[in-house]
């Protein structure tokens, strides 16, 4: 059987994930990359809950990624002061699923990288356009043409721009930072635990080992740019040991946060993965995960025939009720950060571990 001649367009997460997965499958495959080969790693770190683990160990890099990574054993939700308000192990959120783990972001990626054949990524080169034939514009004035092309290029894909078109992602009116800090000297972290203050802050922490902690803080906002302030001074009143990782978080990398409203992913020759396809809220730590089964199924549905066209529609029929489950739930978990503080405390008393274990069940099955 031919098999199609792939360019993926971005060597992120998503995009390193299904090269290696179409090389493994003898694809031909080129995959570019605007940004330079050491601009990748962005985010500092990542939760990877059991679904994107499962999905990495199926594409051939989960043991790799274990022996880098920090097990999470635990999740616990805390008030802004500290006092505990549920806590629960990921165990029995996810069952027989598998293990939560988190990683640095630049490991994850060092990973991936390391997986495909160097030859197949070029960094430095931008795409402009993609034409309805599939011919390829690239910013040095070169032109290629693709039997598919791959957007794997983020939420502001040029590929979704230039072939998709459909809305604009949308503002979540949320601010966010993240930044890896020493927790050698700061008693007490441990897995994942998220404090929750007043007026929508939250203030994450997740154990990478080594010494390593991955913070994440974020806060409502009705404009898309950071304050001219220094952005610590909103979580001044967060007590443990946020006070002590704060000072460690001056250069912190900053976000406003998107949701993806495009719900078309696919057409002839052409389709959409990762943050390209459908970027999230981080609520529930499945914008990684849903990338990771996009490369997956996009992979094992390209292999069933010879008609592109026919497996870019089953991939897109395959994907869309997942992918809208995560939406729902993230905008449900949103809206229940914002309730009244004590609605939302006595809430997470009573019924936190229900609540995760709803969130997540549809998502135990294969994707």
């Amino acid at each position: 059987m031919n098999k199609p001649r792939t360019l993926i367009v971005g060597a992120g997460i998503s995009g390193l994930a299904l090269a290696k997965a179409l090389l493994d499958r003898g694809f031909p495959v080129d995959v570019v990359e605007r940004r330079a080969e050491d601009g990748q790693a962005l985010g500092a770190g990542l939760y990877l809950p059991a679904n994107a683990v499962r999905t990495l160990q199926s594409i051939g890099v989960g043991d790799e990624v274990a022996r880098r990574a920090h097990p999470v054993a635990r999740q616990q939700l805390h008030d802004q002061r500290g006092r505990p308000l549920a806590e629960f192990e990921v165990g029995r959120i996810w069952a027989a699923v598998g293990r939560c783990l988190a990683i640095t972001r630049g490991d994850l990626h060092e990973v991936l990288r390391t997986a495909v054949d160097g030859t197949a990524v070029r960094y430095d080169i931008e795409v402009s356009s993609v034409a309805d034939d599939n011919t390829v514009a690239f910013a040095d004035g070169a032109i290629g043409a693709y039997d598919l092309v791959v957007g794997a290029d983020g939420i502001n894909s040029a590929v979704r721009r230039s072939l998709f078109g459909g809305p604009e992602p949308r503002f979540l009116g949320q601010l966010c930072w993240r930044f890896l800090a020493d927790d050698s000297a700061i008693p007490g972290l441990t897995d994942w635990t998220a404090r929750l203050g007043s007026k929508g802050r939250t203030f994450l922490t997740v154990q990478l080992g080594a010494g390593r902690v991955y913070c994440y803080a974020d806060i409502n906002s009705s404009v898309t740019t950071a304050p001219a302030s220094d952005w610590r001074a909103l979580f001044a009143d967060f007590g443990g040991p946020v006070p002590r990782l704060l000072e460690q978080g001056a250069d912190a990398h900053f976000a406003a946060l998107h949701e993806s409203e495009n719900t078309v992913w696919a057409r002839p020759g052409a389709v959409l993965v990762g943050d390209a396809a459908h970027a999230f809220s981080p609520s529930m730590a499945q914008g990684g995960a849903m990338a990771l089964e996009d490369a997956l199924v996009l992979a094992d549905t390209l292999e069933t025939g010879p008609d592109v066209t026919a497996a870019l529609t089953a991939f897109q029929a395959r994907r869309a009720e997942r992918v809208a489950w995560v939406v729902a739930q993230n905008h449900r978990r949103d809206k229940a950060r914002n309730l009244p503080t004590p609605l939302r405390n006595f809430t997470l008393r009573r019924a936190g571990e229900r609540l995760f274990k709803a969130n997540h069940a549809p998502l135990h099955a294969l994707p």
